[in-house]
């Protein structure tokens, strides 16, 4: 494709949205939860996309995709897990919107840290975030870069890519924060997702045949793509390592946990669910049959992660397509970006850096909103560097972060559905866990041949569990924490 097309469409992407970022601002109010948490006023349609935005990046079109090319049909099954373990929000969805308003919780770790009373349990848990989501952000910032470059047939550079991305994701975070980001998430799901099913129906009956067809080629590759494990990537224990951590995403990865503090109510809170269950459904059967697309018309890859550049700069694709496709799949990489930045600068202003005061005055506002916006800098700086070294498989990556976050998932269940939980469970629990995932990571030790993401878990649980039976729980903070929340849900027949 002529570089030329693919710079036109950046600018205009650059400036449209600029323009809606801008836009936002005008709507923002001062102060720290308008800036992280757009003011707890998103309505439910447009939560359900800015949710969708943020989670289905590029993840999902080069990630996911490019699994499915190498992997086959193990992917589905792989992502449809994490689709599953949406039910979790529809039991922590209502209780983190409630409690979080109640108290005027920022971060999801702000509100453990509370729950528990020790505030080094917040400390621990954004330390070890800050640590385990870089890499994540970097996947996206690779995915932009993946994009660009296999689009203009390497003419365009890798960093090119990555310093585009970097840059919009910086600017747009500090003009207008959360805001900014659910307005431009709105648009940006909209685009990448009727695209994309624009594209795959064309190149299916176009060039492949109508979906028959389609079916049949796939049963005649080599490798029984459409059987786990297929080539041999998806056995029983690569599957359920990876799986696991998808499994919790939504309450493991704070950049999605503290999106449920956003909505305005909790009817926009079930809108938001029932919305993003929907896109993430259709997303996740246009993401699988892109990747089985492209390994029939573009076969023989040595990086899987190219499988969509190269599909969309093929002749199967025409030319104004695969530029808003690009200009889809590069928006919603960004919106990634933003949300794990805001995320992760809360967590250093309101857990790492605590102001230990309920009511902020406009001094303190100002401050922390300064200190967050240095964050976001240095956090973006540090992902830039880490996606410039070009590792491979988005999806393998995406996982590898996923891995230790879950060090949190029992301190979650613990603060909301077990009063016995105490402070000393959730802290050793998040330690011993991060170092067991860090460890296994870098080791790539398997002990019984199951990953990182089962022995996290189990480990980090069994901590958790130990430890509460053997040491004192906050009793009071618990009783009033849980009692509050059951309350309320039984006052609103909520499950």
């Amino acid at each position: 494709m002529p570089t030329i097309y693919l710079y036109t469409a950046v600018i205009l992407y650059i400036i449209i949205g600029s323009i809606v970022a801008l836009m936002a601002r005008k709507e923002m109010n001062e102060g720290v939860i308008e800036y992280f948490l757009s003011g707890r006023n998103t309505g439910g349609f447009v939560a359900a996309l800015s949710y969708s935005a943020t989670t289905y990046s590029a993840f999902m079109m080069i990630g996911l995709a490019g699994f499915t090319y190498s992997g086959g049909v193990g992917a589905l099954g792989f992502e449809l897990v994490y689709l599953s373990g949406l039910s979790l929000v529809a039991f922590f969805g209502p209780r983190f919107w409630l409690i979080g308003k109640k108290n005027n919780y920022v971060s999801p770790y702000e509100m453990l840290g509370d729950r528990y009373q020790n505030q080094w349990i917040a400390f621990a848990a954004s330390l070890s975030a800050c640590v385990f989501l870089i890499p994540y952000l970097a996947v996206q910032l690779m995915g932009v870069g993946y994009l660009l470059s296999g689009l203009s047939g390497g003419e365009i550079p890798f960093v090119f890519g990555v310093v585009i991305a970097v840059v919009l994701a910086i600017a747009w975070a500090l003009i207008a924060g959360m805001k900014s980001v659910t307005w431009t998430d709105s648009l940006q799901s909209l685009i990448m997702i009727l695209v994309s099913i624009i594209i795959l129906f064309y190149v299916i009956y176009q060039h492949l045949g109508g979906f028959m067809s389609f079916f049949g080629s796939l049963t005649a590759l080599e490798g029984n793509v459409l059987t786990v494990p297929g080539p041999g990537f998806f056995s029983f224990k690569t599957f359920l390592g990876l799986s696991l951590p998808w499994f919790f995403f939504s309450i493991s990865n704070p950049q999605v946990s503290q999106r449920l503090f956003i909505p305005r109510d909790l009817k926009a809170m079930k809108t938001m669910i029932k919305g993003f269950l929907l896109f993430g459904f259709i997303y996740t059967l246009v993401s699988v049959f892109w990747g089985f697309s492209a390994r029939l018309l573009i076969p023989g890859l040595a990086n899987a992660d190219l499988a969509t550049p190269e599909l969309l700069a093929s002749q199967y694709v025409p030319t104004i397509l695969a530029l808003v496709a690009m200009i889809g799949i590069t928006a919603a990489a960004i919106s990634t970006i933003d949300s794990i930045m805001l995320t992760l600068s809360s967590l250093v202003v309101r857990d790492i850096f605590k102001n230990m005061e309920d009511n902020l005055d406009q001094d303190q506002n100002l401050r922390q909103l300064r200190t967050a916006k240095i964050a976001i800098l240095i956090i973006a700086l540090l992902g830039f560097f880490f996606a410039i070294q070009e590792l491979d498989l988005i999806a393998a990556l995406s996982v590898a972060a996923s891995v230790g976050l879950l060090v949190v998932v029992p301190s979650m269940f613990g603060a909301f559905f077990w009063k016995k939980a105490t402070a000393a469970a959730s802290l050793s629990s998040i330690i011993v866990g991060s170092a067991a995932a860090l460890y296994l990571q870098f080791s790539g030790w398997s002990p019984l041949g199951y990953g990182a993401g089962v022995w996290t878990f189990l480990v980090s649980t069994a901590v958790f569990l130990i430890v509460s039976l053997f040491t004192q729980a906050p009793t009071k903070k618990a009783e009033e924490f849980i009692g509050y929340i059951n309350q309320e849900c039984n006052r609103k027949d909520i499950l």
